[in-house]
């Protein structure tokens, strides 16, 4: 392998930069091979739109939230021919495979490509953690830390004014984020897609929790959840086709409080999950990640995905492993419920 290319592609995460700076090291030290970096995506791939990366190009972006090389959501599938589509980049710079760091989305259309006979190697990457075939992907630590922060400090103005707060999480259609959250901020009940609940239930337990002196209660939404019975939400669409959720937790927190008779507010974290510091367990899971992408390239392993195994970096089919969202596990929901259900926070 003498020149790999590398892209970051869908929604931004921390710890991309660290991937980057990691496959960099890699490639250029233990494999002698440049590393081209593709701006902006898939856009980027499409239109040529290229950066020479270097040693002293990623120096310093271990800590940097974002993407030194920008993202999109447009999709050579969707915006354009599919291979096709980026054949004149791939041939233009001469390389011998495509590093595709993104989440569901963006590795699915990696996953066609192979198919088309791009040598691609994937790595994950969403705060969602929903890809199959690795316990964890790059950002989710960070967007579970910087929502636990975020309820602690909720927690204790809904304690002062004997509230019930609702706190919306992103999770569009998997509750990682939400169910981690919630167990570590010491939450009192949280919805997720995954699984149905039922509003007067959670309302008793608010009514419960009253009733032995706990006048406030805290409740964790995933953006992604079904509305209440009778209710809808409207879903937007942005400028590439994709719904724009959020707001079901302002129904669920009007519906709590005509059960409760306890006021009830609505924060929606949003974006913040995405930004800022990566923690140092995405710095490092993003870094061996990047390492591991490097070899694969350089061992012409292509159509597969870099993956964690417990405590073990390796790698799995890319095909299988965007097959189907993973969800989070029961038992892991239902160990959540169980201190949800306890008065003892």
């Amino acid at each position: 392998m003498s020149r790999l290319g590398v892209l970051t592609g869908g929604g931004d995460c921390p710890g991309l930069n660290a991937a980057l700076r990691g496959l960099v090291a890699r490639a250029q030290r233990g494999h002698q091979a440049e590393v081209v970096g593709i701006l902006d995506g898939w856009d980027g791939l499409m239109e040529g739109r290229t950066r020479p990366l270097d040693r002293d190009a990623v120096r310093g972006l271990l800590q940097r939230g974002g993407t030194v090389l920008g993202t999109s959501r447009r999709d050579p599938y969707v915006h354009g021919e599919g291979g096709p589509s980026v054949a004149a980049t791939l041939d233009r710079e001469g390389l011998d495979a495509l590093v595709v760091i993104g989440g569901d989305g963006t590795l699915r259309t990696a996953a066609r490509l192979v198919d088309e006979g791009v040598p691609i190697v994937g790595v994950p990457k969403s705060i969602d953690n929903d890809i199959g075939g690795t316990d964890f992907t790059i950002g989710f630590d960070t967007a579970v830390q910087t929502a636990t922060e975020a309820i602690d400090r909720i927690t204790t103005t809904a304690e002062s004014h004997d509230r019930v707060m609702v706190v919306e999480v992103m999770g569009r259609t998997q509750g990682w984020i939400a169910t981690h959250a919630a167990i570590a901020a010491g939450a009192d009940a949280v919805l997720v897609p995954e699984e149905p609940y039922d509003l007067e239930n959670i309302a008793a337990v608010i009514r419960g929790r009253a009733e032995r002196g706990h006048r406030y209660s805290v409740v964790v939404v995933a953006e992604g959840i079904d509305p209440p019975t009778g209710t809808s939400v409207v879903a937007p669409l942005d400028a590439f086709g994709f719904a724009r959720l959020g707001g079901v937790s302002t129904i669920v927190a009007a519906r709590l409080e005509e059960l409760t008779g306890f006021e009830a507010r609505v924060t929606v974290l949003g974006h913040i999950q995405r930004g800022g510091v990566p923690t140092a367990r995405d710095r490092v899971l993003a870094t061996r990640f990047g390492i591991h992408a490097a070899d694969l390239a350089a061992e012409g392993r292509v159509g597969r995905m870099v993956a964690l195994r417990g405590d073990v970096v390796t790698d799995v089919a890319l095909a299988e492993a965007v097959a189907m969202p993973r969800g989070i596990p029961r038992e892991q929901y239902d160990a959540a419920r169980f201190c949800f259900d306890s008065t003892d926070r």
